[in-house]
């Protein structure tokens, strides 16, 4: 698997150095109220939910949002270490990646002077490899440089709002 990894983003590279407008476009998601607090999301051939739990208002029928804002950057930076662990040949039996975010939900419900966002993120690597530790360790550090939702977390970027009313 590693070997096949390693040939599709070497071919991948070469084309984005070949044409870099090729690496430019634009995602687009639909978020949908359907029921109280729970949505539909729509992305292209996949449709997930979220809800908040029912002492929050909600049905607890789904993930609520946070889970899905740790999982992007779990899911990433684990993506993003086998990617370059094959591009370096770091052989890797097991990856894991925990991620933690730690909250004040007073900035979310309006109470005092808080701000309605983490207050902290943490993450755990885990991997088993019998590669030394420099050379894990270079590996992850290169990962984490090009890992996309590690970086959306790191950086703020300006965001626009667009209103549409219907009447």
């Amino acid at each position: 698997m590693q070997a096949t990894i390693k040939k599709i983003f070497e071919r991948n590279a070469r084309a984005l150095k070949l044409r870099p407008t090729l690496g430019r476009g634009t995602a687009s998601t639909s978020v949908r109220l359907v029921d109280g607090l729970r949505c539909e999301i729509s992305d292209g051939p996949w449709t997930l939910n979220v809800d908040l739990s029912p002492k929050s208002g909600g049905g607890g029928t789904a993930p609520d949002p946070g889970v899905y804002g740790r999982a992007a950057l779990g899911a990433c930076l684990a993506i993003s270490y086998t990617q370059w662990a094959a591009m370096r040949e770091l052989p890797i039996d097991d990856l894991r990646v925990d991620v933690e975010a730690d909250y004040d939900a007073r900035g979310m419900l309006g109470v005092g002077d808080v701000v309605a966002d983490y207050t902290a993120i943490r993450f755990r690597v885990t991997v088993r490899s019998a590669a030394p530790d420099e050379q894990i360790e270079s590996v992850l550090a290169e990962a984490e440089e090009r890992c996309n939702y590690l970086n959306v977390f790191k950086r703020a970027r300006e965001i626009q709002r667009d209103l549409c009313v219907l009447r």
